[in-house]
């Protein structure tokens, strides 16, 4: 893969221009949620700013590395701020990917801390301080998600494996549990019955110790809005979308394979491992092809999400399927 040099900066408001991405599909039935992601049509991007809370207010003094790639190691060009900030999967506030950022703009992301326990030597609690305290960098990377569409971020955090070093995982750690916080006054969709909140995700401990692995603090140079995940959220690049879980607040180190939120809802569809693989298609789609947030094409989906030379080694067996789904 082709390395993006440095000196190749463009200006942030380069990207900030309209584009046209996908429309929202309403609150609907899961299935038919998803099911129409898969092939809806573009429409003209909403007037509307990105919306959300000031991300900054109370937060931490903190610089936050500048935007300085124009696009992905493949070439790909960044998705536009705007889209990036108004086309959001967060059911913990709605279905309707156009809606999450109007009924976010009110989420409270300070104070906040993240819990950090299990099967650990010394178990600590972060505070937004301490977060900050971890050297933060950017990260350009592409998001796949399992609905078939795609974009490139320029992520701003760390690797997980940094903070799970300071908490001195125990021999026997094998996976590692993360958890979103429950609060169905400020995250209205948690008062649906149809899930089983708090929002729970999980990786092997191999797979969170990778340096792909990061802990998302903001985007574009900037702190994350809450639509995105704010104040902290994982980015897990060579897998689907929805293994990437935002506003944590708990994180367990423990022996036995997690069961997340998707893997209780649709135990048929999603599995624990979700990674990216254009040959397995999901039970009602194909994943052969994906469409670029911006983009009026389908694309040809990578396996692994293009980061094949980096991760592969983590499974033994490519053709197993359980390593997808």
């Amino acid at each position: 893969m082709v390395k993006i040099n440095p000196s190749e900066i463009t200006p942030e408001q380069v990207y900030l221009s309209r584009r046209k991405f996908m429309t929202g599909m309403g609150a609907l039935a899961v299935s038919s949620l998803i099911l129409a992601a898969c092939g809806v049509p573009q429409s003209s991007a909403t007037s509307a700013p990105a919306g959300g809370a000031e991300p900054t207010a109370g937060v931490p003094d903190v610089t936050l590395p500048p935007l300085t790639g124009s696009s992905d190691e493949l070439g790909a060009k960044l998705t536009t701020f705007e889209a990036v900030t108004n086309f959001n999967n967060f059911y913990e506030f709605t279905t309707n990917k156009e809606g999450v950022a109007r009924l976010a703009q009110n989420f409270q992301t300070v104070p906040w801390t993240v819990a950090v326990g299990g099967l650990v030597q010394k178990p600590k609690t972060y505070g937004l301080e301490d977060l900050f305290k971890f050297t933060q960098e950017e990260r350009i990377y592409r998001l796949r998600c399992v609905e078939a569409w795609s974009m490139v971020i320029p992520w701003v955090g760390f690797p997980l494996s940094k903070l799970l070093n300071e908490v001195e995982p125990m021999a026997q750690a094998k996976y590692v549990r993360f958890e979103t916080l429950y609060n169905p006054e400020e995250m209205p969709g948690q008062k649906s019955s149809g899930y089983h909140w708090p929002y729970v995700e999980g990786l092997s401990l191999d797979e969170a110790m990778h340096d792909l692995t990061i802990l998302a603090t903001g985007l574009y140079g900037k702190l994350l809005p809450p639509q995105d995940g704010a104040p902290v959220r994982l980015v897990v690049p060579w897998k689907y979308g929805f293994k990437s879980i935002k506003s944590i607040v708990k994180i367990d180190l423990v022996d036995e394979m997690p069961i997340s939120l998707w893997m209780a809802a649709t135990p048929r569809e999603y599995g624990f491992w979700a990674n990216v693989n254009p040959k397995v298609p999901h039970p009602r789609w194909s994943q052969a092809t994906e469409r670029r947030i911006g983009e009026n094409k389908r694309i040809d989906t990578l396996l692994f999400n293009g980061y094949t030379d980096e991760v592969a080694s983590l499974y033994p067996d490519l053709e197993d399927r359980k390593w997808f789904f």
